[in-house]
């Protein structure tokens, strides 16, 4: 194996130490082809000697790279139902809002709820809940703190979260750090058992039913707040055909349902910010449309709204990389099923003991991921290198050289991990050059032999 190629597998096996990903690469699947490449928002992948290669380091589980891979070599890594069996004396499912539009003709969500106890749950608890309550927090949090630094950006989303302490670190102090519903659910799931098993807290699993790899890296790996109480993370996608199966033999459904239309809303895009009942606020959704719109708030362009709710995924929760139905289709089931709700059933009650972690006052750490050097002198003297090694490369980001733009190639050599004969347009000068030196070589050694 080439010396950069080494150094830059050592860079990998260093980050996958520090933390858990749930997006991970099947090296016998891959065929380098650069689909990837070219998409994931933090360049957090390499294509060398053939095969892909993941930088932990900035890698934010968007699960982009699972959507473009046609060779279906980055997976995500979930928990199986199976793996628990046995381990708990009660099991609960706290299913996300979006895997509600992942069925056909459902007229009640209950139906779904019901399913999911039929496929090996002792009980349901809707993550919806908890963003009822979180959404009720927020508007009274935002009406009494007048210090918070606008625009704000929720923290719902754990790819947007990343993806802010990786690409945009200044805007770290902007993150809401309220709970994100996932952990605030897990917490109330786990309190709500108790109360009705009498079991005791470490008897009581909590599994969270995810659309998405980012999610599940959060419940393993949170950044910016206590240690969450989910015991596993199950993928839509892994219990999708066994709830199919139980749907259709229901006729008549359990009475589970304790959220309204704030709640479920969270499931797309826009449903976050709608029920803070405001009328500065933006949301955008697709990790292209977030990159822009955190470029907007990073040049000081969006000082006018003072909330941003934004989804790594298009439309919204439901068009993650871990669910199964067409993301459009499952958005209209969901507002179909909100037409008959509630508007709430959930409120932030201070005093109670599961929420009393709902907000945690300081902000999100911003990660080194893209640091040159920890030393300024240094870091300085090798963006000077990388400026000079750009100059010699044609600056069309084609991806041929492993590296997502020409910059990053720079980069890259500067680092050790990759060399300047690595882009094709060096290669054809340097072997221009060979031929050519090799051809006067020739033409002298006639001569020669002539005279």
């Amino acid at each position: 194996m080439n010396n950069h190629n080494t150094n830059l597998d050592k860079i990998r096996d260093i980050t996958n130490e520090m933390s858990f990903h749930s997006v991970t690469l099947d090296t016998d699947k891959c065929e380098g082809c650069t689909h990837c490449l070219r998409l994931c928002p933090t360049q957090a992948i390499r294509v060398r000697g053939g095969k892909a290669h993941i930088l932990s380091d900035r890698c934010i589980d968007c699960g982009e790279c699972i959507r473009v891979c046609p060779h279906h070599a980055k997976k995500a890594v979930y928990d199986k139902l199976t793996e628990f069996s046995g381990r708990f004396k009660w099991c609960v499912a706290i299913p996300a809002p979006s895997l509600y539009g992942q069925f056909s003709n459902i007229e009640d969500v209950d139906y779904v709820l019901t399913a999911i106890k039929r496929i090996g749950f002792d009980d349901v608890f809707e993550v919806s809940r908890a963003a009822e309550v979180i959404s009720d927090f927020t508007r009274k949090l935002l009406v009494s703190r007048n210090d918070l630094k606008k625009p704000i950006i929720s923290s719902a989303c754990p790819a947007i979260v990343r993806l802010i302490r990786v690409r945009f670190p200044e805007l770290c102090e902007n993150v809401l750090t309220v709970e994100p519903p996932i952990n605030l659910a897990a917490t109330m799931a786990r309190a709500d058992a108790v109360k009705k098993t009498g079991y005791k807290p470490d008897e009581i699993g909590i599994f969270f039913i995810s659309p998405c790899p980012a999610k599940v890296t959060e419940a393993k790996s949170p950044v910016g707040f206590p240690e969450n109480e989910v015991d596993g993370v199950i993928a839509m996608s892994e219990i999708y055909i066994s709830m199919l199966t139980e749907l259709k033999k229901i006729k008549e459904p359990e009475q589970l349902s304790q959220s309204g239309i704030t709640g479920i809303g969270w499931a797309s895009s826009g449903g976050e910010a709608a029920a803070l009942l405001r009328d500065r606020y933006l949301a955008a959704d697709g990790i292209t449309h977030c990159i822009k719109v955190l470029e907007e708030i990073e040049n000081n362009k969006l000082n006018d709204v003072d909330f941003v709710e934004l989804n790594a995924c298009t439309p919204g929760c439901i068009g993650g990389a871990l669910t199964v139905e067409n993301p459009f289709v499952a958005k209209a089931r969901i507002q179909t099923l909100r037409k008959y709700m509630p508007v709430s059933k959930n409120t932030y009650t201070e005093g109670d003991d599961a929420m009393r972690n709902i907000y945690v006052d300081h902000k999100i750490e911003p990660s080194n991921a893209l640091q040159l050097s920890s030393d300024v002198n240094e870091a300085m003297r090798m963006l000077k290198a990388i400026e000079e090694q750009l100059e010699k490369f044609p600056g069309i980001d084609c991806g041929a050289c492993g590296a997502p733009t020409c910059r990053a190639l720079a980069e890259d050599i500067i680092l050790n991990y990759a060399r300047e004969s690595d882009c094709t347009f060096v290669l054809r000068q340097i072997m221009a050059g060979m031929f050519s030196a090799f051809t006067d070589i020739t033409a002298a050694t006639h001569v020669g032999n002539e005279w």
